[in-house]
């Protein structure tokens, strides 16, 4: 295991200013205001579904603490497990991206101080930070996104030639485009195809998942949809989270039979087609792996990456060991 490095804020932000540092708070999860956290959240530049109370709970088995700046004006979720009497921080199974929330931007020396504060609780992190924590030293992962504010023709006409023939290829095949398809079916069929790629994610992470995803659905933000074929068998699924501003593709499943037909792209077609106008962000949540990039890239989507921070200030032999649980994408 290699050495854990230290981040450094940028010259002239070596130490926070002391009007920040000491104003960012360790709270333990009971002592967290979830009106103010949520609020706070809801409102940020960078707000994201994985931060909120109530995801967090679920998926980290209420297993979170956090640092508060003031009076919840930019706040960081800490979700930790502890093994041999260490706590660290990992990320939890369907959490793309959690890390420092705020209204206004989040300079480098704000995320720095955040981070040295997470130092000063935890000897060992491996974590992944949102796309609003840009900082000097941190590794990027991409995530693409696709704005849909303006309509379908603009939109296509961003496509690549190959998505493109793909999709004239599938206009001459009994496709069916669907919106309605029951959540317990398409979350199972995902675990089916799927589970084998994602070995470190449990069977209560997708029991958890699937309560949060139900408790969406009750609340008329989930948007599940499908691709069925001639013999009314499902060929493509996606589900999608609908907050305010983003439609986030939480799971997409390609069946089998729906490889050679080419079922994801008319799937994604059509929920664009469906989207556009709307002013909604689609975020597609990656990816580094080539092919899955060269696929959402043929959308026309944006880059919009996020960041990963590794710290091991763990005492040897213990450093060069890995801590089990940390749910690290490839």
């Amino acid at each position: 295991m290699e050495s854990g490095h230290h981040i450094t804020p940028p010259s002239g932000a070596a130490h926070p200013p002391d009007a920040v540092a000491p104003s960012i708070r360790y709270l333990r999860r009971r002592e967290i205001d979830t009106t103010r956290w949520d609020n706070c959240i809801d409102n940020a530049l960078n707000s994201i579904i994985y931060g909120r109370s109530y995801y967090l709970d679920a998926m980290a088995a209420g297993q979170w603490d956090a640092l508060v700046l003031g009076d919840y004006l930019a706040v960081m979720p800490l979700p930790w497990r502890s093994r041999a009497g260490i706590r660290y921080l990992y990320q939890p199974s369907f959490t793309q991206q959690t890390g420092i929330f705020s209204a206004g931007p989040i300079p480098p020396a704000l995320v720095g101080a955040f981070l040295e504060k997470v130092r000063s609780h935890f000897r060992f992190a491996e974590i992944y930070l949102n796309y609003g924590n840009q900082h000097p030293g941190l590794q990027e992962h991409a995530n693409f996104i696709l704005p849909l504010d303006t309509s379908y023709d603009q939109l296509a006409a961003n496509f690549k030639e190959d998505l493109s023939r793909n999709l004239r290829h599938t206009q001459r095949l009994p496709l069916n485009y669907m919106k309605v398809l029951d959540l317990a079916t398409a979350l199972e069929n995902y675990r089916i195809h799927y589970g084998d790629r994602t070995p470190h994610v449990r069977r209560e992470d997708y029991h958890h998942f699937a309560g949060i995803c139900f408790h969406w659905q009750q609340k008329g933000q989930l948007v599940i949809r499908g691709v069925i074929g001639d013999k009314q068998q499902w060929l493509a699924t996606a589900i999608l989270l609908k907050d305010k501003r983003r439609l986030t593709l939480l799971q997409s499943n390609t069946l089998p039979a729906g490889r050679p037909l080419h079922a994801n792209h008319y799937l994604l077609d059509q929920l664009i087609r469906e989207w556009a106008g709307s002013g909604y962000v689609l975020d597609f949540e990656g990816s580094d792996i080539p092919g899955i990039a060269h696929f959402y890239k043929n959308f026309g989507s944006l880059d919009q990456p996020y960041y990963f921070y590794r710290h091991n200030g763990l005492p040897w032999p213990l450093s060069s060991f890995k801590l089990p649980s940390t749910n690290i994408r490839p």
